[in-house]
């Protein structure tokens, strides 16, 4: 039996935690091989541990994630931009406001004020809109953590040994339920 040593680092519910490997404290953490050979939940203490497990870099992963980090700086500064923007327009109300008296120069002002705005805004959530597309469009904050492990080398023979170990107790309870197995009684012979 061949087992890698490429460990996939999962979560589970908080009702499914069972014991860490290594310390015995419910956990949610579960490593898991690619092929779904093998499986044991670790404390996420244990990932930090340079003496369990070392990660296994996955640059696409760190390029999606700088990417995306550029994105949401690219958000930002177009709010902040479009701020700015409002800001100086309340401001420039205001100067306007004192300078004209004329109620009906007031009225036409904002009507035609009201009508740049709605496109101001509706310019900002399209240019907002145009960036998230171009991003991977996911909601949920980014883990920056590694994800993909490999254990050490008495760890991983210690995983090995333990499948080896089931898979020799099921040949030997098949065994078992053989009756050829066993050797007959001796017959007597006349």
């Amino acid at each position: 039996m061949s087992l890698t040593n490429i460990y996939h680092l999962r979560r589970v519910a908080d009702t499914s935690s069972k014991a860490c490997l290594i310390c015995y404290k419910p956990t949610t953490s579960v490593f898991i091989t690619p092929d779904n050979k093998d499986f044991f939940y670790v404390c996420p203490a244990h990932l930090q541990d340079r003496h369990f497990c070392s990660p296994i870099v996955d640059t696409e992963g760190e390029a999606a994630r700088a990417k995306e980090q550029k994105m949401a700086e690219e958000i930002e500064k177009v709010k902040k931009e479009y701020e700015e923007k409002q800001k100086r327009k309340k401001d420039k109300e205001k100067k306007s406001d004192k300078d004209d008296k004329d109620l009906g120069k007031e009225k036409d002002e904002k009507k035609d004020e009201s009508k740049d705005s709605a496109n101001d805004e509706k310019e900002r959530d399209d240019k907002i809109e145009s960036i998230k597309k171009g991003s991977s469009g996911s909601d949920s904050k980014p883990d920056n953590s590694p994800r993909i492990f490999a254990l050490h080398k008495t760890f991983y023979q210690m995983r090995v040994d333990r499948l080896k170990g089931i898979e020799m107790a099921k040949r030997n309870q098949e065994r078992m339920k053989n009756p050829a197995l066993f050797p007959s009684v001796p017959q007597k012979e006349l």
